[in-house]
């Protein structure tokens, strides 16, 4: 590496079965956001704003178009000499006749031999299905001056919600004394990140020792980490105050783009000291009709939008009928909804069509309704 002697290794492998129909034929990493871009394309994004030039991406799920979509590395200005991006799918064959990784420490142990030849100081292992904006230059800085061997990303969550993630108990200069997956009575509120800085050859060590020991699940959770603490090795917790959102399920995706309408969201899209990078997709301008109506919404280029769209997230190339009503959704690319049709607090998926008339999703739902199959109209 040039310029901080980092590489980054990104897990894009999850099934993203949370995320139900629309992970059937894309991997989650792959799914769309925010009017024009991909999951992926944050972490990615990340990377190159960040000054780490070489990042190898982990795929293993309907990981067709996530290849594709990664091996195009210039999206993210990651494809000058020396650099770039790289996919790297399972070579071992574990259990079944697919060719998988068993785990998160796995994925990294399979790829030893890229990492080594690039020789890097530090590797960074990234989780390619969360949407934030980090500078990983800074958190490296943090490793650094804390003299560490591994740091974690960890982002303050209400004390109520802690239990669902992994907890890191530190004591008052940032080390981590304890690892808690997932605890009942969580001790703290610092949840991890799933974002790791290791030095390389300490962390090389620690894998190659890990895929000989036939009990161990293969995981940095589960495995690396705790060995790491009875080691008493040096474990540091790097607190990020900014935007960031674990988008695993219908809900938290549909939170994580209705996050967009509001003018003062952390993530904002339109920074320009740190662009978030994606497909540059040709398309005619926006059409707003002359009877349409719009009030608080984030509609992105190619839409044609005749009918009234109230508190939604509008992506590529949507059309919206006469007398439709769009409230509290987000309308993924090439979705079709008809005229006089209503849709409320739903999410539909890329190209689906909701025939005249009909009606979807409910003001009063508890959860977020995905619309993933064509909507026949009311005759």
């Amino acid at each position: 590496m040039k310029q901080n002697n980092m590489l980054a290794m990104i897990l894009a492998g999850g099934r993203g079965s949370r995320l139900h129909e629309l992970t059937n034929k894309v991997a989650k990493p792959a799914v769309s956001f925010g009017g024009k871009y991909r999951i992926i394309d944050f972490p990615l994004s990340n990377c190159a704003n960040s000054g780490i030039d070489t990042v190898g991406v982990l795929t293993q799920y309907e990981s067709i178009l996530l290849n594709s979509y990664v091996a195009a590395g210039g999206r993210w200005g990651l494809d000058a000499k020396d650099s770039g991006v790289y996919v790297l799918p399972p070579r071992e064959k574990a259990d079944t006749d697919l060719d998988v990784y068993r785990g998160t420490a796995d994925a990294i142990s399979q790829n030893i031999d890229f990492i080594d030849k690039y020789s890097p100081e530090y590797v960074l292992i990234l989780s390619g299905d969360h949407i934030y904006k980090m500078n990983y230059e800074e958190m490296l800085d943090y490793h650094q001056a804390s003299k560490a061997d591994a740091t974690i990303a960890v982002i303050q969550v209400p004390m109520k919600e802690a239990s669902r993630f992994g907890i890191m108990n530190t004591d008052e200069t940032g080390r981590i004394l304890e690892f808690e997956e997932k605890p009942e009575h969580p001790k703290s509120n610092l949840a991890s990140m799933g974002i790791y800085i290791f030095n390389w050859k300490l962390l090389k060590k620690m894998l190659l020792a890990d895929m000989k020991n036939s009990e161990s699940s293969h995981d940095f959770g589960k495995d690396i980490i705790p060995t790491l603490l009875q080691d008493d090795k040096s474990l540091y917790a790097y607190k990020f105050k900014g935007y960031w959102k674990d988008v695993g399920t219908i809900d938290s995706l549909w939170e994580a783009n209705m996050d967009l309408l509001d003018k003062n969201n952390k993530l904002d899209l339109n920074d320009p000291s740190w662009k978030i990078y994606t497909e540059d997709v040709a398309s005619l301008p926006q059409y707003i009709g002359p009877d349409a109506s719009i009030n608080r919404a984030f509609i992105t280029q190619g839409c044609i939008i005749d009918g009234a769209v109230t508190n939604s997230v509008i992506f590529t190339g949507t059309k919206i009928g006469e007398g439709a009503k769009i409230i509290d959704s987000v309308l993924m690319p090439g979705a079709i909804v008809e005229d006089g049709a209503t849709v409320t607090r739903a999410l539909v998926a890329e190209g689906v069509k909701i025939g005249k008339g009909a009606t979807v999703g409910s003001a009063d739902s508890e959860h977020i309704e995905l619309v993933s199959k064509r909507v026949k109209g009311v005759d």
